[in-house]
């Protein structure tokens, strides 16, 4: 936990100035010897979490305290919040119930035994701060439980990303036998063709060799598309791609935002940045526009990417205003589907796509304890 342990120990000038300025003698030196006492095990409570000793450090810590404030005042109950702090780290609800059951003895009992004595101004500071004190441990176990849950998120999410990369393995492999298979058995079995013929009839076989450096042709182009799918596609490189596509069309562009997002995670990137490409494909393709616009957004709780064109909508008029089942929409709808995003497409002058995905906001406040 590096420094922050030791910044609360200024809390222990007090019990010490208290020593210095009231007590002498014998009384004095035993007061200092607890009060070191009170640092070492201050010490092993840190050193020893999750362990079984922690208990009886924590059990010698109060026993410090209680002694500290039955003889010699209730001024040493304030070095109760050190042991607030630790009571926190229990998840495990008996043995924090049982802690603070001693606790509020070690507390409430020299305060009772001094109640004469304090039955002045000073309990009006005294009891307040001992009511924060015997509340504050319930605070700390509430954080420290938010962090396990942030852990536990955590962990979840790398499993989800571990099942995405085995299920993009999977296509990966699906997608080179399916169709480089095929294409390679093709070339195989006309090669042996190729073989035999260039004996017989060698206006065939030259033929045949024509048509294995077409099939070799084609299955160069399907590697090429394959690795093409597979590299992480960025929305800068995706925006730069759809200018130059748009351009060739004869389509003007504009756009508005930018696609250089801060703190955006890869899949979220490859995600968008692939429905970017689809939706420029389709005006493309399909809307007959002479103008596109594109907008990247962000608020406090979304990713936002929008494509307008002003082309011939999305809607066909002869299927009663049914949207395009051509234009990949499924498919960006899948892949939005891995990031919780949402996909509309309406007719407003043309096509407008909207995606949506949200933002998941981690707050990291340390390593669990307790």
């Amino acid at each position: 936990m590096g420094f922050f342990p030791y910044v609360w120990l200024v809390y222990l000038c007090l019990p010490v100035t208290q020593l210095l300025l009231i007590e002498e003698g014998l009384k004095l030196y035993a007061g200092f010897a607890m009060i070191g006492c009170f640092l070492v095990t201050y010490r092993q409570l840190y050193f020893c979490e999750n362990k079984p000793p922690f208990f009886y450090w924590l059990l010698m810590q109060m026993a410090i305290i209680f002694t500290l404030s039955m003889a010699y005042g209730t001024t040493y109950l304030f070095m109760g919040f050190f042991t607030a702090n630790f009571i926190g780290w229990y998840s495990d609800n008996r043995k924090f119930r049982n802690a603070m059951i001693l606790f509020a003895f070690v507390e409430i009992v020299p305060l009772l035994y001094h109640l004469g004595k304090v039955w002045n101004l000073d309990l009006l500071y005294t009891f307040p701060f001992l009511i924060i004190m015997m509340i504050s441990p319930f605070g700390i176990r509430s954080m420290n439980r938010q962090h396990k849950l942030e852990e536990q998120l955590d962990q979840a999410n790398e499993q989800i990303r571990n099942l995405i990369k085995g299920e993009e393995r999977t296509r990966i492999a699906r997608d080179l036998h399916d169709t480089l298979g095929h294409t390679l058995s093709l070339i195989t079995l006309k090669s042996q063709l190729v073989e035999k013929l260039v004996l017989v009839n060698v206006k065939q076989a030259q033929e045949e060799a024509r048509e294995i450096q077409n099939t070799s042709r084609a299955a160069l182009r399907q590697v090429r598309e394959l690795v093409s799918d597979m590299r992480t596609a960025k929305l800068t490189e995706e925006l730069n791609e759809a200018r130059m596509i748009l351009e060739s069309a004869g389509i003007e562009l504009t756009s508005e935002g930018s696609p250089k997002v801060e703190g955006m995670p890869d899949t979220t990137h490859n995600i968008l940045g692939l429905c970017l490409r689809e939706a420029v494909t389709n005006v493309v393709k399909h809307s007959g526009a002479s103008r596109c616009h594109i907008t990247f957004g962000r608020t406090e709780a979304q990713w936002q990417l929008s494509v307008h064109d002003n082309g011939d909508g999305i809607v066909e008029p002869e299927k009663n205003g049914q949207l395009r089942e051509k234009n990949g929409l499924k498919g960006m709808a899948e892949r939005l589907d891995l990031v919780d995003g949402t996909l509309e497409v309406t007719d407003e002058n043309g096509t407008l796509l909207r995606v949506r995905v949200p933002i998941v906001v981690k707050n990291r406040k340390g390593c669990e304890t307790g």
